[in-house]
């Protein structure tokens, strides 16, 4: 069978080519589509997931960049018409894509092929926050459950993915899930050594529910209290959660490595105990080197961090 390199297409379509170009390699532009079949991503942390999953067999768009905010990240109309050529959208779901979501409504509609793996991992809903109620769409935080999404993509690609080699993929999602699980067992070990009275976290907003609920820890609340970065806190809000951390005892305040840090330093200041921001890799992947620029290397980098900042003295 014939063999497809994979190529993962940025969502600038300049960049695109100049890669392409550098590369040497003849394509067609995300407007134009290209001859091969075509896997669409909505996120950059399910592209990778994905990525190792398909391996050569299928093209992979990626619509969302290193660093970008899924809760507010838009595409262009040349993009969206690519979106619309695919053979398969693997999407987060659950309102996390904000208005990318309904690109991929439209394409669900015109008849394309949608699976929405926040859907069909258990989600949990917000237990707090102005989110309250909602189900949360930040599974990715819980090692468990990626590793649970993983036959629901290789599914996905195999049934409507014309080509691909299903043994391939097969093999592909056997051996990432074998690395997912390794790493699932060291994010155990590792929060197994901090202290229960020490597992609770602070955020920049409501993303670690499903981590949370894994490993044992306890949300004292969120600098945004809220589900999405588009929200934004009161006077009270702030004044209420520096109380409860001071409470609480909470040493640091991890806010997203993609976001500015403003409010949270503010926060950390009006706090009466020692307070320090970290950053962490929430919602989307690192730029290569920075230590988050894969799935696996993005909970690795923010295990330790964690760990490192509710152990400091």
């Amino acid at each position: 069978m014939r063999q497809l390199s994979v190529k993962v297409f940025s969502v600038a379509a300049t960049v695109v080519a100049a890669v392409l170009v550098s590369a040497g390699l003849s394509a067609c532009s995300i407007a134009g589509g290209s001859d091969g079949p075509l896997v669409v991503v909505t996120t950059n942390i399910l592209g990778d997931v994905v990525e190792n999953i398909v391996g050569e067999e299928a093209d992979v768009m990626v619509l969302m960049p290193r660093g970008a905010d899924p809760h507010s990240f838009e595409i262009s109309a040349a993009e969206a018409h690519r979106v619309e050529q695919a053979d398969v959208i693997i999407a987060n779901g659950l309102g996390l894509e904000g208005g990318l979501g309904k690109i991929v409504d439209t394409a669900r509609g015109d008849g394309v092929p949608v699976l929405d793996v926040g859907s069909e991992v258990d989600p949990i809903t917000y237990s707090a926050g102005q989110s309250s109620g909602s189900l949360d769409p930040h599974f990715w935080t819980d090692p468990y459950r990626m590793i649970a999404a993983i036959p629901l993509i290789e599914e996905a690609v195999v049934a409507h993915v014309p080509g691909v080699d299903s043994s391939q993929i097969a093999d592909n999602a056997q051996r990432y899930r074998g690395e997912l699980d390794e790493l699932a067992a060291q994010m155990s070990q590792q929060f197994d050594e901090i202290p229960p009275s020490q597992r609770k976290l602070v955020t920049n907003h409501h993303v670690f529910g499903y981590l949370a609920e894994r490993f044992e820890f306890e949300v004292i609340g969120a600098v945004v209290p809220s589900g999405t970065t588009l929200a934004s806190p009161s006077a009270s809000d702030l004044a209420e959660l520096a109380g409860a951390i001071s409470a609480a005892g909470v040493p640091t305040i991890f806010i997203d490595s993609s976001q500015p840090d403003r409010l949270a330093q503010v926060l950390a200041a009006e706090a009466s105990t020692p307070v320090q921001v970290r950053s962490l890799f929430t919602e989307s992947l690192g730029d290569e080197g920075d230590g988050g620029d894969t799935y696996i290397d993005m909970m690795r980098s923010n295990t330790q961090s964690i760990s490192d900042g509710l152990t400091a003295n």
